[in-house]
């Protein structure tokens, strides 16, 4: 199963923000330790996977925002 640059970025996501509330709770050093280390591992990975995705789009900083126009468009 090949798991996408959005899926690497959700995991990522949810292994940081479980270090920041096993902090937040006083939990053993060893594991806060050990998953902010896979943390960052899986940060390098997704970083990597983001900028090697094969994505394509038309779109140009000409376009701007779509969901708000630029005035005078």
């Amino acid at each position: 199963m090949k798991i996408s640059a959005m899926d690497w970025l959700g995991l990522t996501t949810l292994i940081l923000v479980t270090v920041t509330i096993f902090a937040a709770m006083d939990l053993a050093f060893n594991w806060i330790f050990y998953l902010t280390v896979l943390g960052q591992v899986s940060l390098v990975v997704t970083v990597y996977k983001v900028l090697r995705d094969d994505y394509t789009t038309e779109k140009t900083f000409k376009d701007f925002y779509e969901d708000k126009p630029m005035p005078g468009n």
